[in-house]
């Protein structure tokens, strides 16, 4: 409790600066890797992060320093060098974007890989602690780190904020940003420069091996939850605080426990979370969802069958058996059971000893399910051209998903036509 007192009041100056530093390298990165994801281009990320490390190193030879913003400048330029590397190859030859990526990755990384090899067999003593870039090296950040992250940070979520319609339309739609005179090639330049900055801003955090992940994990958790591009930019936001804090946190307590595997890891338990438990997409969601459509089209299809029982014999309020039933539609008999069961808690059906009858909702219910089905095999026929002995299975199936709105539509475009390709009456509403 005390070293969690001490971490979250940031009462050491060194845990200070870390834990600033990793804010702002953990909100820059959530923030645009979502529209890296959004552009279907997660695998950029990790190209671009290992095409960082030559930059890098190149940038030390160079100027002789490990001041960050000079290796962030050379970290820049040769992750922008290699995103131009990529799409050159993809456009311009006859390797596919895969090919590509695998390519320039390599490439790149295996140069970085033979700096680093000659910058530390230099003799050079100021090239210590540069072989974190592989890794990261989140705990040691220090005043001058913290302070290049936070001004490269707010540079980059300042050009996000101010760009975020245009952005959002060239990622969602295109064509239609096109229409409206947008510059859309230079914004999606633009949207590039950003991921190269943020990857070159991340790496010192987490390394060039991790940094795909913290560029998008964030964005790929919070997709799970919401369908609005604003709340997923908030909520890949507040992933990826979330991990950088408890991934320090626990290299805070546990001195020989690396933070930035941490932090991904973190990501990574968020990330299973989200693709589980999230509550637009996940499975459970969409398990629920599904057993819903199932359960509302089990007791729509009971509600049919003694509508078209009532119509045979013009009684509608008469008592079924569940063979009667079963004899108009089968229905597999826990099933059958299950939704009458159902359906006479909710006051549609009525139950006398083992019949069932139509309560005057559960008669409405089942003309509405009736008239839509009948509607739009006649809508096929008349206005698809489709023979009438090939609408049925169709209109079985889309009668369950008809809105209020789209019925009213269709009684419009019908103009109120009696009967439906079979002959059988439409029941419209008195």
């Amino acid at each position: 409790m005390e070293n969690f007192i001490d971490f979250f009041m940031l009462r050491d100056p060194n845990v200070a600066w870390v834990v600033g530093g990793i804010i702002c390298i953990t909100a820059a990165a959530a923030i645009v890797g979502t529209f890296t994801l959004l552009r279907k281009q997660a695998l950029i990320g990790d190209a671009v992060s290992h095409a960082i490390l030559p930059g890098v190193c190149l940038a030390f030879i160079i100027a002789q320093t490990k001041n960050p913003m000079i290796l962030l400048i050379g970290a820049t330029i040769s992750g922008w060098l290699g995103l131009l590397a990529i799409n050159y190859l993809s456009d311009k030859t006859k390797l596919k974007g895969d090919a590509a990526l695998g390519l320039v990755l390599s490439v790149f990384y295996g140069l970085g890989i033979v700096l680093l090899t000659a910058i530390q067999q230099s003799g050079n003593a100021a090239q210590a602690g540069l072989d974190k870039f592989l890794f990261g090296k989140a705990a040691a950040l220090v005043r001058d780190d913290a302070i290049t992250f936070a001004i490269f940070s707010f540079v980059l979520i300042t050009i996000v904020f101010l760009f975020y319609q245009p952005f959002k339309l060239v990622v969602f739609d295109k064509d239609y940003a096109l229409a409206k005179g947008l510059p859309v090639r230079r914004l999606e330049v633009l949207l590039s420069i950003l991921t190269v900055s943020a990857i070159a801003l991340g790496i010192q955090a987490v390394g060039v091996v991790l940094m795909a992940a913290l560029l998008i994990a964030p964005a790929a958790a919070a997709r799970y939850w919401t369908n609005s591009l604003s709340w997923m930019l908030v909520l890949s936001t507040v992933f990826a605080i979330l991990a950088g804090l408890i991934g320090t946190y626990i290299s805070y307590t546990v001195p020989r426990m690396p933070t930035g595997p941490w932090i991904v890891s973190i990501l990574s338990v968020f990330a299973l979370g989200s693709i589980f438990l999230g509550r637009k997409k996940g499975l459970l969601a969409r398990y629920l969802n599904q057993r819903f459509h199932k359960e509302k089209m089990l007791k729509e299809n009971i509600l049919k069958v003694l509508w078209h029982l009532g119509e045979a014999d013009q009684n509608f309020e008469a008592f079924r058996s569940v063979d009667q039933m079963q004899e108009r539609r089968f229905i597999p008999l826990p099933q059958l059971r299950r939704g009458s069961k159902k359906l006479v808690l909710e006051g549609s059906l009525i139950r006398k000893e083992q019949k069932f009858a139509l309560s005057p909702e559960g008669k409405e219910e089942g003309e509405r399910i009736i008239r839509i089905h009948r509607m739009w095999e006649l809508y096929l026929t008349t206005h698809m051209n489709l023979p009438a002995d090939h609408v049925h299975e169709d209109a079985e199936a889309i009668e369950h998903v008809i809105t209020p709105e789209i019925e009213a539509e269709l009684a419009k475009v019908l103009e109120g036509a009696e009967k439906d390709p079979h002959a059988s009456p439409i029941p419209y509403k008195e």
